[in-house]
């Protein structure tokens, strides 16, 4: 199984040009975006793929932005969720990641999300993988797995990230949704949380040491369950990000560090890492 990163433009101060250079440089195999509105940026992310020969997740947000709005219906959901996979699709979207739902529905209203959802992404012929997020039906280990329960061939996207906020722990100490989740997981997003938030000031630093092997662990329950799925390929957009998001001094709202650099960090920490956890994998299936 091989490692690819995405590169996320959340945050990205340049162009679609400068931001698939960014990634080239750095190793990416792609870029995770919303498809742009305006038909000029929307026509000048596919020249800045086809150029640098880079693939693309979009991302999808229904019903509002990163948090949804609150009074919208199901129904309201299902059309904007279906309309932006049509659009995307034209692209050529190697998958989309969705920020789907509502935190605060029901079960049974997720669950018809998530099913007719499911069936939309089929009918068009284009994968979507929805992601655990704050403000939507995946805002919590409970209510994801729950779901999961009846949406048994849904794919996930894990951000572990909000789960560390929302629940005020680190995420491996709810291991048994972990591993659960782990068994639908397609993508992942590599930012760390902690208890207290959903973005450490620095991946590296000493004293969120915990944190880093809490997502560490984690990450490696979603490979080990592609692996026995026969996954030939994990997917990772390092998603540290702005908007409250990364730490800033008082008063001069000056930020601690360069998200680029952060998310750099994180990639080339996790190369590392996989590389690490996949060589005794390897050995192991060799010797059975």
């Amino acid at each position: 199984m091989q490692l690819s990163h995405f590169k996320t433009l959340w945050g990205h101060p340049g162009d679609a040009a400068d931001a698939a250079r960014l990634a080239v440089d750095a190793g990416f195999q792609g870029l995770e975006a919303p498809l742009p509105t305006d038909d000029g940026d929307r026509d000048a992310l596919g020249r800045a793929l086809a150029a640098y020969g880079l693939r693309w997740i979009q991302e999808i947000c229904t019903a509002g932005s990163y948090v949804p709005r609150r009074q919208a219906t199901v129904e309201e959901h299902l059309a904007d969720f279906e309309a932006q996979l049509a659009t995307g699709r034209e692209l050529g979207a190697e998958f989309a990641n969705v920020m789907g739902g509502c935190d605060a529905w029901s079960i049974d209203d997720s669950v018809r999300f998530f099913s007719e959802a499911q069936d939309i992404a089929t009918g068009l012929g284009v994968t979507a993988s929805f992601e655990t997020h704050r403000g939507r039906s995946f805002f919590c280990p409970w209510n994801t797995v729950a779901i999961l329960e009846r949406v048994p061939e849904l794919a996930v996207t894990c951000d572990f990230s909000h789960w560390a906020v929302v629940c005020e722990r680190l995420p491996d100490t709810e291991w048994d949704s972990i591993e659960r989740v782990a068994e639908q997981a397609l993508h992942v997003h590599s930012r760390v949380g902690y208890d207290q938030g959903p973005q450490v000031p620095h991946p590296g630093a000493p004293e969120f040491a915990g944190a880093l092997a809490a997502h560490q662990r984690c990450w490696e329950a979603v490979w080990s369950s592609q692996r026995r799925r026969g996954l030939a390929e994990t997917t990772m957009t390092p998603e540290f990000g702005p908007d409250g998001y990364l730490h800033t001094l008082p008063f001069t709202g000056a930020p601690i560090a360069d998200l680029w650099d952060l998310n750099r960090w994180i990639a080339d920490c996790e190369r590392r890492h996989f590389q690490q956890w996949s060589v005794p994998h390897d050995l192991k299936r060799q010797a059975v």
